[in-house]
């Protein structure tokens, strides 16, 4: 999707796209963890369209896809409710364990 087809409000905390309003990701995510968490989400998102029938794999893409929307600060509590540290801690919580899902 284009950027310019990409709004912000005002207050940075929510995209709109197509009309409707999604929640932005955090804007203070270091660069390499945002490609990272983005590169997790896209692998979950074509593991959920693979996943077919298979209700175990499907269950398990959608719970990877959870994860890394919540560590680019999409999901779960509002990233500007919470403290820098916390933000820290979440993106580097959710990448750490979808990389050890990725290992397992």
């Amino acid at each position: 999707m284009a950027a310019e087809n990409v709004q912000y409000t005002e207050d940075g905390h929510f995209v709109i796209i197509k009309g409707r309003r999604w929640r932005a990701t955090d804007p203070r995510l270091p660069h390499e963890v945002e490609k990272s968490l983005t590169h997790h989400l896209m692998s979950a998102r074509r593991a959920v369209g693979a996943a077919g029938d298979d209700e175990d794999a499907r269950k398990a893409a959608r719970a990877r896809v959870q994860l890394a929307k919540t560590g680019l600060g999409e999901r779960g509590t509002a990233w500007w409710e919470q403290t820098l540290a916390e933000r820290r801690q979440r993106w580097n919580d959710c990448l750490r364990q979808l990389e050890e899902g990725e290992r397992s």
